[in-house]
């Protein structure tokens, strides 16, 4: 059983993950994380998983750069 919250936390997985392409990212293990997803006190969370070097500095620089530094 999946929390109400399932399919609103997929449409969100699924925006942020096409935001990210769209500046050059992909997070090969962004997804849903599944033991949050079957309990039912809260929404579940997103785990971002692992990425190379490469990756985390395409990140911080399109995060620095949205923030205007």
């Amino acid at each position: 059983m999946t929390s109400h919250f399932s399919h609103e936390a997929n449409s969100e997985v699924a925006e942020l993950q096409a935001a990210l392409k769209a500046n050059g990212i992909i997070l090969p293990s962004l997804g849903l994380d599944l033991p949050s997803v079957v309990q039912t006190y809260g929404p579940p969370l997103v785990e971002l998983g692992n990425c190379n070097l490469d990756t985390a500095r395409a990140l911080t620089a399109a995060l620095l750069k949205a923030a205007g530094r």
